[in-house]
């Protein structure tokens, strides 16, 4: 069976009807392919990554809003978050090995990328992208009421700590707000080390991580952060 194939066979399992196939085989595609391919013109899936993570976020929203209806605002909130950082991107992805689709380069490919956590997490989110871009919001939803809603509705809740929505809810307690900046990327394109800065408002820097994907990156500069306020609040 040929890469061709088994996409069409992929479509199919999940009623995926694409008019525009380029759509989702640049879903698919990750910058280290791009980049042995200069001659040819492709692109990367970075774009499609971020309409999908707005996409992922309404579609969880309207859910957790639907099936939900005696739960508050926090505590959906919560359940979203849970839902939608990058370990339980990945679930998503290896639920359906979605690995087994991507386009790597050479040295991406040799380096075990069909199995990387961010690589697998941002490719599910640009497929989102792309089927929203292509059939609509509907059949996003379709697609994750068959991939994801089910690992709420059997109460699989991924279990990570969320330090990014840790911070804002303690933030928030004081009416102020912060932001992240990715300050530096390291490392070739197929194992990149981005460092995120975490700030609160007038710019006062509150800590800072490292990790493999910009995600990565600022929860571990938000666990910084929540661990300095902590220490702060015990030694007053």
């Amino acid at each position: 069976m040929n890469k061709a194939q088994s996409l069409e066979q992929f479509c199919e399992k999940y009623h995926l009807n694409f008019k525009n196939n380029d759509l989702i085989e640049t879903a698919l595609t990750h910058s280290s392919f791009v980049n042995e391919h200069r001659h040819k013109d492709l692109e990367d899936n970075e774009r499609l990554e971020f309409l999908g993570d707005a996409v992922l976020e309404l579609s969880m929203s309207e859910f957790l809003y639907k099936t939900f209806s005696h739960y508050s605002e926090g505590e959906m909130t919560k359940i979203r978050a849970q839902h939608v950082c990058e370990a339980a991107l990945v679930e998503y992805a290896q639920s359906i090995q979605l690995g087994d689709y991507l386009r790597l380069g050479k040295g991406e490919e040799i380096s075990g990328g069909r199995k990387r956590p961010a690589l697998l997490a941002d490719a599910f989110e640009a497929l989102l992208g792309a089927i929203y871009l292509d059939i609509g919001y509907e059949a996003v939803y379709r697609f994750l009421s068959d991939v994801v809603f089910p690992f709420i509705r059997n109460g699989n809740f991924i279990n990570v700590i969320d330090y990014k929505s840790r911070l804002q809810e303690l933030v928030q307690t004081d009416n102020r707000s912060i932001r992240y900046e990715i300050v530096s990327e390291m490392g070739p394109a197929h194992n990149k080390t981005f460092k995120s800065e975490v700030y609160i408002e007038n710019d006062i820097k509150l800590g800072s991580g490292e990790g493999h994907s910009k995600k990565e990156a600022e929860q571990n500069a938000a666990k910084v952060a929540l661990e300095k306020m902590v220490y702060d609040i015990e030694k007053e």
